[in-house]
């Protein structure tokens, strides 16, 4: 658990505008295909409460010049337009921020849907390489933040752009020689736009990793505080949360300078030209070249032009920030998913249960340069029993986990009724097979619920009579809410035992042709083991079943015993059959335990 958080800059993904990056990006406006009469809608409000803007310093400047005029009729008459303005931009303004929401939330609603629907799809290779924090922050803080730039700030710097280009417009209308003062800094800071832009998406980028390092902390020590407090590393941990923390303010603080700085330029550029052009204006209009009306209005378009700039500089810092939280997000989509419909000739409806291991090798993704299975060669016929025992990192659970699926071998072949699992869409296959671990991790719900995992949709009578077989349903109907009791985070309400005989009751519901058990019953005290023993032995009746056992003494039953070594199969006989083996490992093994 204590595993050594990124920290280190140069281990985090880099990003940078480019072509390929925003060709990738666009990928997520597809989303707002089955919204886009909403969302062109939106944006029809918006050029309207663009345009009421943009009249506003128009109505103003008449007014002053009306003024100097002394034409009260005229005054009432402005006075009452910019009313009319006024109202209409509070209507539009309404209309554009409930249509952009709306189109929004159905957008990203739809993106976590699909994002965490290829999470649970991908095969166990990226999970046993990519960390929960990690994910779990992808779709909560990196949606999340996509959710507050669509929501306001795309609608805002649309906005921003057209108030620029209006009011350029405008003041080129006034007075093409003050207008060109004023855009005489344009270039620049749109240089200084694109270089900050890179380098506040890259930071933020980064911050982003870090964040998702620090959750996964948080989910790692939660979900060990047994282990935390049981070694007394309350201390150790929160050292190791305050770094990572610690971690987030410094890349944090390295984008704040970014934005900071681009702010300030900003600021200083834009409204020193509007002094300036103030100053000029005020000399044209002493030189007659100019009304003073024409200077008023002259200078708010400056103004709105000077503030949506600045404005817009935050708003792209934001907008990068979301880029890089989209690219991160489409790292998971763009992932390879498991096979679950069947991809060779194989169509049948059910297996029998007949499983057979051929010259299988196999090395996990993530640690490439260990051979875990050598040449693993077996079969278990319909209905049989195979145990598998061995000593710890000998190949046992990897068996399983290739019987599920889990992992393909890198070599050989496994079949079920003769036919190559890789023929077979995982969906089906899983379907026809169930497994009870060691431990059991229910979820948070009721009992109901856990055991109508098996088969969902399962009638209260048919989860009964699973509980009644899995020696659960007497546990269960003690408590004062039955099956409708919460079990609690990972089951933490229910000992282990009764957590072991709620899995049981699922493997019954869910009536599977292949039955795996991995090390059910090692961790359970004389009674619970009794118990959990009896409502296996019933569940096994006629399933094929592979038992992975720690207690030899379980196994005596079995129709044969796998005994596995360093990834080979080093034993294969009946439980009478190894005893007589002289210097066998699976007599050295059982004699160890009697010792015990």
């Amino acid at each position: 658990m204590a595993r050594t958080n990124r920290l280190e800059t140069e281990d985090l993904p880099k990003s940078k505008v480019s072509g390929e990056s925003i060709k990738k990006i666009s990928r997520l406006f597809s989303y707002f295909k089955p919204h886009r009469g909403k969302y062109y809608l939106g944006l029809f409000f918006l050029f309207l409460t663009g345009l009421t803007a943009l009249i506003f310093p128009k109505l103003i400047g008449d007014m002053v010049d009306t003024a100097e005029e002394a034409m009260l009729a005229d005054i009432d008459r402005i006075a009452v337009f910019l009313l009319i303005v006024f109202i209409l931009q509070a209507i539009f303004s309404f209309f554009r921020i409930y249509l952009f929401v709306n189109v929004t939330e159905h957008v990203l609603a739809d993106l976590r849907k699909d994002t965490y629907n290829k999470l649970i799809r991908l095969p166990m290779s990226y999970f046993s390489q990519n960390r929960v924090g990690d994910m779990n922050s992808r779709i909560a803080t990196d949606i999340n933040m996509l959710s507050d730039t669509f929501t306001t700030v795309v609608a805002e710097f649309l906005r921003q752009s057209m108030l620029i280009v209006g009011g350029i417009a405008f003041l080129a209308y006034t007075s093409v020689e003050l207008t060109l003062v004023m855009l005489g800094i344009v270039p620049l800071v749109a240089v200084f736009a694109v270089v900050f832009g890179r380098i506040i998406r890259r930071i933020s980028k980064e911050t982003q990793d870090r964040i998702a390092d620090s959750n996964t902390i948080v989910e790692e020590t939660l979900s060990g505080i047994t282990n935390v407090k049981s070694f007394a590393n309350e201390m150790f941990e929160s050292i190791r949360y305050a770094k990572s923390t610690d971690a987030i303010i410094e890349k944090a603080l390295q984008g704040a300078k970014a934005r900071g700085f681009f702010a300030s330029f900003i600021i200083l550029a834009l409204f020193g030209s509007i002094v300036g052009v103030i100053w000029y204006g005020a000399r044209l209009v002493n030189q007659d070249e100019m009304s003073f009306g024409n200077l008023i209005q002259f200078v708010l378009y400056s103004v709105f032009v000077g503030a949506s700039i600045g404005g817009i500089a935050e708003m792209y810092a934001q907008i990068q920030k979301a880029i890089g939280a989209a690219e991160r997000i489409l790292e998971i989509m763009d992932e390879e998913p498991e096979p679950y419909e069947a991809v060779g000739p194989a169509s049948v409806a059910a297996i029998s249960g007949s499983l057979k291991f051929d010259n299988v090798q196999f090395r996990y993704p993530s640690r490439p340069d260990i051979s875990v299975l050598n040449g693993v060669s077996f079969d278990a016929k319909q209905g049989e029993t195979i145990a598998l025992v061995g000593p710890s990192g000998s190949g046992k659970s990897t068996i399983a986990s290739l019987v599920l699926r889990f992992y393909d071998p890198n070599s050989g072949t496994i079949t079920i009724d003769g036919i190559n699992t890789k023929d077979m869409g995982l969906e089906f296959l899983r379907n026809q097979m169930a497994i009870v671990p060691q431990d059991v991790i229910l979820f948070g719900g009721t009992i109901r619920e856990n055991i109508e995992y098996g088969k969902p949709g399962a009638s209260l009578e048919e989860i009964e009579a699973a509980a009644k077989k899995a020696n659960a349903h007497i546990f269960v109907d003690s408590f004062p809410e039955k099956y409708e009791t919460v079990v609690g985070e990972r089951g933490i309400q229910l000992s282990g035992g009764q957590r072991q005989r709620i899995a049981i009751a699922r493997a019954v519901l869910k009536d599977p042709r292949i039955l795996i058990l991995d090390e059910a019953t090692s961790s359970l005290d004389s009674e619970s083991e009794r118990l959990v023993q009896e409502a296996l032995d019933k569940l096994m009746v006629g399933r094929t079943s592979l038992v992975i056992a720690h207690r030899l003494s379980t196994i005596r039953k079995a129709d044969r015993i796998l005994v596995l070594d360093k990834g080979t199969i080093t034993e294969n006989g009946r439980h009478e059959d190894l005893l007589e083996k002289e210097g066998g490992l699976y007599k050295g093994l059982l004699e160890l335990q009697m010792q015990g």
